[in-house]
């Protein structure tokens, strides 16, 4: 049997705002959004340009306080062959990037942000 990956599902609290996150620093774009307005939750689906994997924002409307994420380090990874000009790119659109870093002292590989709801999102040298 062949799987392959087809979506990762995070909780938001301000729909709008995290789309925007994802559109603004990663070129991702709206696939699909379904209202389930009786249920009271929004699913909007995200992917990059070309690509097929995709990133689930679900909106429960009646979410009041902000969800806990826990310790578990889980984050996304995006990969970009330039880091240092995504990170001067996410630095200057405010994003405030944390500094580059590289595994055991080498040479710097990645760079973590925080999107409005304070998932990490890694972006890696390819």
């Amino acid at each position: 049997m062949n799987y392959q990956m087809i979506h990762s599902c995070i909780r938001v609290m301000d729909l709008e705002k995290s789309e925007q996150f994802y559109q603004q620093a990663f070129g991702f774009e709206v696939a699909r959004r379904l209202n389930f307005l009786e249920h009271k939750f929004t699913l909007s689906y995200l992917r990059a340009p070309g690509g097929t994997f995709e990133l689930e924002l679900t909106w429960n409307h009646d979410q009041k306080q902000p969800y806990e994420l826990g310790n578990g380090y889980s984050h996304l990874a995006v990969g970009v062959k330039d880091l240092a000009a995504s990170h001067r790119r996410h630095t200057e659109l405010g994003l405030n990037p944390m500094p580059l870093k590289g595994l055991a002292g080498g040479e710097a590989r990645f760079y973590f942000l925080s999107d409005p709801d304070g998932y990490l999102v890694e972006v890696v040298k390819v």
